[in-house]
C-alpha cells in the first residue's frame, strides 16, 4: 500500500512534490544545456554544415564552457547527495526495551492501514513527529524484509534499496509518556503514525530527500574555518543551493501541509473522541514542562547538577497545578489509570537519559557525568541545589562588597562580626537621606529662573512630562537597578558572574558522545536556551534574596524547599514564604529597607548574626 489512496490532501501533496522535482529537473537541464549545444556544434562540423574559423572557435568556447558547467554541476550534486542532513537529538528506544510500546504503534499502524515506523525515539519536548533517517550517516544498515516492524511487502530482501524499505522514525515527546494515559497516547499518536502512508510514496520521498539535501548543502557551505579557495567554492555551492531552496520553498511547505492533512483525515476513524480530550492534556503537559524546566531544572543546571527524573517531575508539577487551580480539577483523577510510561521496560533509565539530553539541549551541559556534572534526585534537591545556590550567591555578593571596599558594619566604632552578615547588605543598599535644598536669608526658597534652552527638549517645553532629547535613548526600567548604590553593585556583580561563567567549560567530551550526539554541532549548544540573560536588577535581586534565605536558615530555623511550579523556595515553619520578593525589590529600587526589616523581625530572622557561606 502506498498510503496515497483517495485523500485530497495526499493528492495535493503529490502534486507539490512533483513541482519540487520539476525544479530539480530544470536545474539538471540548465547544467546539460552547454553540453547539448556542444553536441550540436560538433555534429554540424562533422557533417560539413557548420564549418569555418568562426564555428571552430565557437566549438572550443562552448566545449570548455560545457566541461566547466558539467564539472560544477557534478560537484554540487555530489555535495547535495553526500551532505549529512540535520537530525534531531533523541533517546533511541530499542524494541526489546519497550515491546508494549512497539506493539501499540504497530497495532495503530495496522488500524490505519499504513506502514509502521521503523523505530521509536524520545525527545525531551512536548511534541511528536516522524523523522526520515534514511541517509547512510544516520543509522545502521537496512533490515531484511522479514522484519516485523517494517511490515509485510515493504521490500525485496537485502538487495532492496534502503530508501525503499525504511520507514521514518517515530519521535515521541518524553513528557507525554509520563503524563498521558495509554489511551490518550494512542489517540495523540494516531495522526502522526498516519503520516507514514504519504511518506512512503516515491514522489514525496524523493522531493523530501532533495529538499533535505539542499538544506544540508547550505549548512556545509556555511561551515567556518576553511582556506580562501575552499571558501570560494563553498560560497558558490551555497549560492546555488539557496537559489534552488527559494524556488521550491513554497511547494515544499504546501507538500508538508498536504501530508499533514492526509494523515489527519486518515486518523479520524481512530479514537476521534478520545483524541479531543487528549489534546487538552497536550497543552497542559506543555505548560507544566516549560514551568519545570525554567523554574526547577535551570537552577540545578547552573549549579552543575542535573535532575535525573524530569519526566516524573512534570507529573508532580501538573498534580500540584491541579491542586491549586480550580480549572485543573479532575486532571489528578486520571492518575488512577495506567500511565503510558508503563509501556517501557525500564522507565527510570529512559527518564534519566531524557533528562540528561534535556540538560544538554536547553543548557549546554556535558554529555556524561563527572565531578562537576552529577545527577540529583528530587529528595536531595533542596540540600544539593537550593541551599548550595543560596550560599554560592551570598558568597559572591560578599566578595563583590569586599572588592568595593564596603565595611562589615555601618558603624566604624562597632566591632567587626565573626562572619558575613545580612545587615552589611541592608546597610549598603539603604539610600541615605536626601539633603535639604538651600534657602534664602529670610527663610524663603530662592526664586526659580526660567528653564535653560536645553531643558525644553527634556521637559516638553512648559512643564510637560520628561522627554528625552534628540539622540538620547530612554532608560529601560528593567535594566535600571534603582538607586545609585544598587546600580554600582549590580554592575560589578554582573561582571563577576560573567567571568565565572566564562571560566566553566561547556559542551561534551569526545568519549561522551552517543550515536545521535555526533550528528549535531556541540559548539552551538545550547540549541534552545530557556531564558534570555538575566538583567542587572534581576541578578542583584536574586543575590539579595539568597542572602536573606541564608540568614533565615542559619538564624531562624528555616529550611530550603522545592515548589514544583515556582522552583526553589524558603520554608518558614513548614510554610512557603511567598511575600519576600516585593520587599527585596523595595530595597533595591528605592533604597528603603523598612518593609524587609519588618518582615525579618516578624519571621524571627536576625540580620546581624553571621551566616555560613560556601
Amino acid at each position: 500500500m502506498t498510503g496515497i489512496g483517495v485523500e485530497v490532501g495526499a493528492q495535493a501533496a503529490r502534486s507539490r512534490a512533483l513541482a519540487v522535482l520539476r525544479i530539480r529537473g530544470r536545474a539538471l537541464a540548465v547544467a546539460v544545456l552547454p553540453a547539448a549545444a556542444e553536441v550540436i556544434l560538433l555534429t554540424g562540423g562533422s557533417t560539413g554544415h557548420l564549418v569555418g574559423p568562426v564555428w571552430s572557435a565557437a566549438r572550443w568556447v562552448v566545449g570548455v564552457l560545457a566541461v566547466a558547467v558539467l564539472l560544477a554541476a557534478a560537484g554540487i550534486a555530489l555535495v547535495v547527495a553526500r551532505a549529512r542532513p540535520a537530525v534531531t537529538p533523541t533517546v533511541p528506544i530499542p524494541e526489546d526495551s519497550a515491546p508494549d510500546l512497539y506493539r501499540l504503534v504497530r497495532d495503530l499502524a495496522d488500524r490505519l492501514e499504513v506502514p509502521a515506523p521503523s523505530a521509536i525515539a524520545l525527545t525531551p519536548d512536548c511534541d511528536s513527529w516522524l523523522e526520515d533517517r534514511t541517509h547512510p550517516a544516520h543509522g545502521p544498515p537496512p533490515r531484511p524484509v522479514h522484519d516485523e516492524l517494517a511490515g509485510p511487502g515493504q521490500g525485496s530482501g537485502f538487495g532492496a534499496h534502503r530508501r525503499a524499505v525504511t520507514a521514518p522514525v517515530l519521535v515521541i515527546g518524553s513528557p507525554f509518556l509520563w503524563w498521558m494515559r495509554v489511551g490518550e497516547l494512542r489517540a495523540v499518536l494516531a495522526p502522526v503514525v498516519a503520516g507514514t502512508g504519504p511518506s512512503a510514496h516515491p514522489d514525496i520521498a524523493a522531493a523530501r530527500r532533495f529538499v533535505r539535501g539542499l538544506d544540508a548543502a547550505v549548512g556545509v557551505a556555511s561551515t567556518p574555518g576553511r582556506c580562501p579557495l575552499t571558501r570560494a567554492v563553498c560560497a558558490a555551492v551555497g549560492w546555488v543551493a539557496r537559489l534552488m531552496l527559494r524556488g521550491c520553498r513554497e511547494h515544499a511547505a504546501l507538500m508538508e501541509r498536504g501530508v499533514a492533512a492526509a494523515a489527519a483525515e486518515r486518523a479520524q476513524a481512530v479514537d476521534y473522541g478520545l483524541r479531543i480530550v487528549a489534546q487538552e492534556q497536550v497543552g497542559l503537559a506543555y505548560a507544566g514542562w516549560d514551568r519545570l524546566l525554567t523554574r526547577v531544572a535551570l537552577p540545578a543546571w547552573r549549579m552543575g547538577r542535573w535532575p535525573a527524573r524530569l519526566d516524573a517531575g512534570v507529573v508532580a508539577a501538573l498534580t500540584e497545578l491541579s491542586r491549586r487551580d480550580r480549572l485543573a480539577e479532575g486532571f489528578a483523577s486520571r492518575l488512577g489509570e495506567r500511565p503510558a510510561c508503563d509501556l517501557l521496560e525500564e522507565p527510570g533509565a529512559v527518564d534519566e537519559a531524557a533528562s540528561l539530553l534535556a540538560a544538554r539541549l536547553f543548557h549546554g551541559g556535558p554529555a556524561e557525568c563527572g565531578p562537576d556534572w552529577a545527577p540529583v534526585d528530587w529528595q536531595t534537591y533542596p540540600e544539593e541545589v537550593v541551599d548550595r545556590t543560596w550560599r554560592a550567591d551570598a558568597a559572591r555578593l560578599h566578595r563583590v562588597l569586599d572588592s568595593l571596599g564596603v565595611r562589615p558594619t555601618a558603624d566604624p566604632a562597632a566591632p567587626e562580626p565573626a562572619g558575613p552578615t545580612l545587615a552589611r547588605v541592608l546597610d549598603h543598599l539603604t539610600e541615605p537621606p536626601a539633603q535639604n535644598p538651600p534657602q534664602a536669608a529670610d527663610g524663603e526658597h530662592p526664586p526659580q529662573g526660567p528653564p535653560a534652552p536645553d531643558d525644553e527638549s527634556r521637559t516638553g517645553g512648559t512643564g510637560g512630562n520628561p522627554i528625552p532629547a534628540e539622540g538620547e535613548a530612554e532608560a529601560d526600567p528593567a535594566e535600571d537597578p534603582g538607586t545609585e548604590r544598587s546600580a554600582a553593585l549590580a554592575a560589578v556583580l554582573t561582571a563577576a558572574l560573567a567571568r565565572e561563567e566564562a571560566a566553566v567549560p561547556r559542551g561534551a567530551t569526545a568519549t561522551g558522545q552517543g550515536p545521535d550526539s555526533a550528528l549535531w554541532d556541540d559548539g552551538a549548544l545550547p540549541l534552545f536556551p530557556l531564558q534570555p540573560p538575566r538583567t542587572a536588577r534581576d541578578l542583584l535581586a536574586d543575590h539579595v534574596t539568597a542572602m536573606v534565605c541564608c540568614a533565615a536558615v542559619d538564624t531562624a530555623g528555616a529550611a530550603p524547599g522545592l515548589d514544583w511550579l515556582d522552583g526553589p523556595s524558603l520554608l518558614l515553619g513548614g510554610e512557603r514564604a511567598a511575600d519576600l520578593a516585593p520587599k527585596v525589590l523595595s530595597l533595591i529600587e528605592e533604597g528603603d529597607p523598612g518593609p524587609l526589616r519588618d518582615w525579618l523581625a516578624e519571621s524571627g530572622i536576625r540580620p546581624e548574626k553571621p551566616v555560613r557561606l560556601v
